[in-house]
């Protein structure tokens, strides 16, 4: 199954490789605009600020046909913020393929932000994306932004406060843990994304 990984910067993109290639894909890098428009699936990743990731989108002219595409995408992490409509993060203007915005965690005693670690999920409605994901499962985060659970949202997580862990557009999806560093339901939830329909 060919996937191609967005080249969007600053993200840890061997090792996402390696977890697509375990699940069964052969994952390509690429920032090109034709290899991304031909691509069976599309994973858009991205480690770092809103702003710099949408201003090397716009760069290599993948900001205007992200929003285009008719394959499975899936953002990961600081990827999915950006299908977003808005980033508190640089006041920064995203995709807008989904239309809530992304504001910073709330700093309360003994949470820091950033939020680091394995935290539980909690589907809110039966997906492909999450097929064989159980209430309780842990997923691992890494971010300080996050959104509110909304229309799209498919599973959340409670980090003083509940927040969109997973979310669904279309064929638009989004995680905001890292499957690629979520053991074996990271490895589930990648499985399941290479398995789902093409739609428009």
């Amino acid at each position: 199954m060919d996937a191609v990984v967005v080249a969007s910067g600053g993200a840890n993109l061997a090792s996402l490789c390696f977890a697509l290639e375990r699940a069964g894909a052969r994952p390509r890098i690429s920032a090109d605009p034709r290899v991304v428009a031909d691509a069976a699936r599309v994973v858009l990743p991205g480690v770092g600020s809103a702003q710099a990731a949408m201003d090397r989108l716009r760069a290599r002219e993948l900001a205007a046909l992200l929003p285009s595409l008719t394959q499975p995408v899936l953002g990961i992490c600081l990827g999915m913020q950006l299908l977003f409509r808005h980033s508190a993060e640089g006041s920064t203007r995203c995709l807008g393929i989904l239309h809530e915005d992304v504001t910073l965690l709330r700093r309360l005693p003994g949470l820091p932000v950033p939020h680091m670690g394995w935290n539980q999920l909690v589907p809110l409605r039966a997906d492909p994306l999450l097929e064989g994901v159980a209430c309780g499962d842990y997923a691992y985060f890494v971010h300080s932004y996050a959104v509110a659970p909304c229309e799209s949202t498919l599973a959340t997580t409670d980090y003083g406060g509940s927040f969109s862990a997973v979310v669904r557009h279309r064929n638009f999806w989004g995680t905001q843990f890292h499957p690629e560093r979520s053991a074996a339901l990271g490895a589930r939830v990648l499985a399941n994304f290479l398995r789902v329909d093409r739609c428009g």
